[in-house]
């Protein structure tokens, strides 16, 4: 990660050194916070943040469920002027990939009632590279002893700071073990996603993902891979998919805003396929690449040009 030089909070700019909450807010000691991250590209018309609208809506969603008021600084936000003021953040600074707006509970408070707790936002804009590091090999994973959180525990389907907790302690797993990611079960035994990135498989020619009831975050690449992947001619199934499907799958591969489409070639020291990088991976990650670059204008209505 490259720190950039300003940060937006509460609707103004700080310097990134200045951008402080104090050490009894409540997000810190509870996790109580709905965070986005979302890649911004370089495009022949400028830079472009990718599905901008869908991430704001959604992080506004999981700001519903949490009860959280959408008041900073004094001024109501909707989903407009979270969209204007990740635009101006990405402008106001140079070298930027990837924006993460937080909404979170700073006011100074030790207990857990979050009711009246006073709420801020801020938006980070900074250059991150590649997530998962440069490999041609692919990644390699680990099942995690960690299960994904379902429903019953919180909402699984929003960026919630405190569910990623259970992330963090499987993403820990994973590289002790000398592995890129950790897939996480769910609390049935099916696959549910990774640390940070939905999954899928490719068997026999049909590409298949875990459907939301599976306790996963309804990611907008997933949903971006799912449609261009069926624009492809492929069949794509949202569905259970359990381990020894995952184990026996032709090609399996990963998908999110920071990692993007990345190729999975071990699996608990199993070799996926023939162990090297998948033709439909490659094909799938090259269109991805080529749309989110602004090379492909069929798919233009996704990207949210800076100027």
């Amino acid at each position: 990660m490259e720190k950039s030089k300003f940060i937006w909070l509460n609707g103004k700019m700080v310097n990134w050194a200045d951008a402080k909450v104090h050490i009894m807010s409540h997000a810190i000691n509870y996790g109580t916070g709905v965070f986005e991250g979302i890649r911004v590209y370089e495009t022949p018309k400028g830079k472009s943040v990718f599905r901008l609208k869908d991430h704001v809506r959604r992080m506004v969603g999981g700001c519903k469920i949490m009860g959280f008021e959408m008041e900073f600084g004094g001024k109501t936000y909707g989903e407009k002027e979270i969209y204007d003021s990740i635009l101006e953040t990405v402008r106001k600074n140079e070298k930027v990939d990837y924006v993460k707006p937080c909404v979170f509970l700073s006011g100074e408070e030790v207990g857990l009632n979050p009711v009246g707790v006073p709420t801020s936002m801020s938006i980070t804009a900074l250059y991150m590279g590649n997530y998962l590091g440069e490999s041609d090999n692919g990644m390699k994973l680990i099942t995690s002893s960690w299960h994904r959180p379902d429903n019953l525990c919180g909402p699984a389907g929003a960026k919630v700071n405190g569910s990623y907790v259970t992330s963090c302690l499987a993403k820990r797993e994973a590289i002790r073990q000398g592995a890129n990611e950790a897939v996480m079960l769910n609390s049935v035994g099916h696959v549910a996603e990774c640390t940070g990135e939905n999954i899928f498989i490719l068997k026999d020619g049909k590409i298949s993902t875990p459907q939301s009831s599976e306790c996963i975050l309804e990611g907008i690449t997933r949903n971006s891979v799912i449609q261009v992947a069926r624009d492809m001619g492929y069949t794509v199934e949202e569905t259970e998919v359990t381990r020894s499907q995952l184990i026996t799958a032709d090609e399996v591969w990963m998908t999110g805003t920071a990692a993007e489409v990345a190729s999975v070639t071990v699996i608990d020291d199993r070799p996926i396929g023939d162990g090297k990088v998948g033709e439909v991976t490659k094909k799938i990650g090259k269109k991805f690449h080529e749309i989110v670059t602004g090379k492909d204008l069929r798919y233009e209505g996704w990207l949210d040009y800076v100027n």
